[in-house]
C-alpha cells in the first residue's frame, strides 16, 4: 500500500516517466512475447473485417503491427519519441501510422474527428490517476464508432521503482465505462505473460452501445 507521500510524488511525475530512458529494454521486453500470446483472452473480440483500429500507448508497436498485419488501419498512438522510433523501425515492413498523441486528453486524435472500430489499451490504464481516468474515458468514448469496442488490460502487482503506476480494479473500471455508456462484454484475468512475481492482469472488453 502506498504511503500519503507516496501517493504526492506518483501524481507528481509524467505518466511516460522512466520509458524514454528505458525505451531499447522495454522495447525488447515487449517483443519477447507474442500478440497472440498477450492478448490471448481478448483475440475472439477483434474485428474480423478490415477495421480501424487505435493503439493507445503503443509501445514497441507489436500489437500495432499484429493487427496491421491482419488488414486493419492502424494508428499507433504513443507519447514517448524514444518508443516512436524504435517502433517505426521495427516494424517498418508494416503499414502504420503513427502519431505523437497521449492520454488522458488525445487531443491531436480528438481534434481531428477520428473515429475507430477498435480502440486498444495495454498496460496503460494504470498510468492515469483517478481524474485522469475519468477524463481519458470520455475522451476515448468520443473516438468509437457507434459498437465500437474497447479493449483495455489493468496491471495488479508491485509498481517498479521510477514509475507512475496506480492500483486500478476491474470494478472501478466497469462502472466508469458504464457511465459514459459503454457495456462489458467481457471481463477475465490472467497471469502475467512475463512472468513477473506478484504481477497479474485484468482484460476487459467495453462496446459502445452493446446493450
Amino acid at each position: 500500500m502506498n504511503s500519503p507521500t507516496d501517493n504526492d510524488q506518483l501524481h507528481a511525475m509524467a505518466s511516460t516517466a522512466g520509458y524514454g530512458e528505458a525505451a531499447q529494454a522495454l522495447a525488447e521486453q515487449y517483443e519477447s512475447v507474442t500478440f497472440d500470446e498477450v492478448h490471448r483472452e481478448v483475440l475472439h473480440l477483434f474485428p474480423s473485417r478490415p477495421s480501424s483500429v487505435l493503439d493507445v500507448g503503443a509501445g514497441s508497436g507489436r500489437d500495432a503491427a499484429a493487427l496491421a498485419a491482419r488488414g486493419h488501419r492502424v494508428v499507433a498512438a504513443e507519447p514517448t519519441a524514444e518508443m516512436r522510433a524504435l517502433g517505426r523501425r521495427i516494424h517498418a515492413g508494416q503499414e502504420i501510422e503513427w502519431v505523437d498523441d497521449a492520454l488522458p486528453e488525445l487531443s491531436g486524435l480528438t481534434a481531428q474527428g477520428r473515429r475507430f472500430d477498435l480502440v486498444l489499451l495495454t498496460a496503460v490504464w494504470m498510468h492515469l490517476d483517478e481524474r485522469q481516468r475519468t477524463s481519458a474515458m470520455a475522451r476515448l468514448v468520443g473516438l468509437l464508432e457507434t459498437e465500437g469496442r474497447m479493449v483495455l488490460s489493468l496491471r495488479h502487482g508491485p509498481v517498479p521503482v521510477g514509475r507512475r503506476m496506480f492500483s486500478v480494479s476491474a470494478g472501478e473500471t466497469i462502472s466508469l465505462a458504464r457511465g459514459h455508456g459503454l457495456d462489458v462484454v467481457h471481463e477475465a484475468q490472467r497471469e502475467d505473460p512475463h512472468g513477473r512475481p506478484g504481477v497479474a492482469w485484468t482484460y476487459l472488453a467495453l462496446q459502445l452501445g452493446a446493450g
